[in-house]
């Protein structure tokens, strides 16, 4: 048996209100306030006080007064890569707090959010490195010409981030857009923002200046159009629905600001008949499973080779029925999955499951009662059973629409190019696996898939340095990697004549012996 949630709460000392963080410090908001739940047990972990839409356009001047002052945006390299390496290490150090409020908030479990928060200072470590290697260069502009490139930051950002993984993407999109030198607006989900929030109090500890990174309360629709709307925002990116999604684009771009956003997806596993099974098996169940479904790279849709199904589909059962065993107290290290994010989510997930007609395998209903590993009472959070539907066609509800819950749709396949065929019948584009000893054979099936993401036998794998983002209606643009960087930020052409100035008299007066040959561009 592990601590119970209350005694959590008394070693991390979450504050009882939080305000937004604006301006080196927290602020109280004048909209509604927000209770933020533990998902696993029903209890309030805090209120927020909401950020009104008059309080988040003085936060955008106030961000873009910071950024026109020059303290950061205007800083060198240098300096912003060792501010953000000196915040990598504050970070560290607070860990295994952060992952205990993380847990708290999402319902996750602590084993997740230990490894996941874990990795997150390689993201600022990555961009403060990127900092000191990335450098301009020079155009190779015709005649007695010097054109160099730099790099300059865009001004005021705005980040939309979701509940699902608080402190991982917004760290994402924070990193690269400190690196770059921009002032950050960030509006994390009204259900899990306070990591996010002590995280705007850790930066500013560690150096980043005042308003230059400030983290705005609130629901989505209203406060989410105000912040993009407003005409000093020069880029907004953001991670939600595909709906979503769009309605941010549509303003964003009547507002001729730059747009980035990582929305929906039906991750397909393609299993092939000469995969290691049990390594398969292992590797689709943490595919489908971890974070109870909640990514948006969930594989929500499983492709069996039609030989191997049946033996395949027995052992994969019997791994679910024993992760279903070991769901208990979210901070149990032993504790295999938690709960959704809310009860609408539960009610949401079971309404859809129960609308199917297809055969359901395993799951497919609300968890309640003592949970056998640690005593732990189920029927206070929104536990859903790990849930595998079998025989789903293309055209069912489960198939095509993004759940976000532990369900998956099964199906079998005779062939590569039906494998292909099933993987690709999706509106969505952003994450796809392929289990397969065959080199050959995952190479080219990698290709075929509509996926800006492809896992050879293993999935969810992240680096700050690898990109990261959908085709199709899974999203615009790339997360991770340089190409963060740069969407973070605009080249700069400078162009000097290098001709003596006895040169530029003679042969650059385009107003003189007008007759004559002059260079024009």
């Amino acid at each position: 048996m592990t601590a119970r949630p209350v005694e959590v709460l008394r070693k991390l000392t979450i504050r009882p209100t939080y305000g937004y963080f604006v301006n080196g410090g927290f602020t109280p908001g004048t909209g509604v306030p927000i209770r933020v739940h533990n998902p696993a047990t029903g209890e309030v972990l805090s209120t927020i006080t909401s950020t009104s839409n008059e309080q988040a356009n003085a936060a955008i001047s106030l961000a873009d007064e910071a950024f026109r002052e020059g303290k950061w945006s205007q800083a060198s390299s240098l300096h912003r890569s060792l501010i953000l390496s000196k915040l990598a290490r504050s970070l560290e150090e607070r860990i295994p707090d952060l992952a205990k409020m993380e847990s708290l908030q999402t319902g996750r479990t602590i084993r997740e959010m230990r490894a996941q928060l874990g990795r997150l200072p390689e993201w600022l470590d990555y961009y403060a490195a990127l900092l000191r290697t990335q450098s301009g260069f020079v155009a190779p502009t015709q005649g007695q010409l010097l054109n160099y490139v730099d790099r300059i930051p865009l001004g005021v950002v705005v980040q939309i981030t979701p509940f699902n993984h608080p402190m991982l993407i917004a760290l994402k999109k924070v990193a690269p857009a400190l690196a770059a030198g921009n002032s950050v607006i960030v509006k994390p989900s009204e259900q899990a923002p306070l990591t996010v929030l002590e995280f705007a109090a850790l930066a500013h500890e560690a150096g980043i200046p005042p308003s230059v990174l400030t983290v705005i309360n609130g629901t989505g629709p209203d406060l989410g159009k105000a912040l993009v709307s407003n005409p000093l925002v020069k880029k907004v990116d953001i991670t939600a629905g595909t709906a979503t999604g769009r309605a941010i684009g549509s303003l964003a771009g009547s507002n001729l600001a730059a747009y980035t956003a990582e929305l929906g997806g039906k991750a397909p596993i393609v299993i092939f008949d000469d995969a290691d099974v049990q390594a398969a098996i292992n590797g689709a169940a943490f595919a489908v499973f971890v974070a109870s479904g909640q990514t948006c790279v969930s594989a929500t849709r499983l492709l069996v080779h039609e030989q191997i199904y049946d033996e395949f589909m027995t052992r994969f059962v019997d791994k679910v029925e024993r992760i279903t065993a070991g769901i208990g107290d979210p901070l149990n290290p032993q504790s295999t999955m938690g709960p959704v994010i809310s009860q609408v989510s539960l009610e949401r997930i079971s309404a859809a499951v129960s609308r199917s007609t297809r055969k359901i395998l395993v799951g497919g209903y609300r968890l309640t009662g003592v949970s056998p590993l640690d005593g732990f009472d189920l029927s206070k959070g929104s536990f859903y059973a790990p849930t595998v539907v079998e025989d789903v066609s293309i055209d069912d509800e489960i198939w095509k629409e993004e759940l976000f819950g532990p369900v998956v749709a099964v199906a079998k396949f005779k062939d590569e190019e039906d494998g292909v065929s099933l993987a690709n019948a999706s509106k969505y584009g952003l994450g796809a696996g392929i289990w397969t000893e065959n080199l050959s054979r995952a190479h080219r099936v990698a290709k075929r898939l509509d996926a800006g993401i492809v896992w050879v036998n293993t999935h969810h794998r992240n680096d700050p340095s690898s990109p990261w983002g959908g085709l199709k209606e899974s999203g615009i643009g790339r997360e991770n990697g340089i190409e963060a960087y740069e969407s973070y930020s605009q080249s700069k052409s400078t162009i000097v004549n290098i001709a003596s100035m006895a040169d530029a008299r003679e042969k650059e007066d385009w107003f003189n012996e007008l007759g004559a040959s002059r260079r024009y561009g």
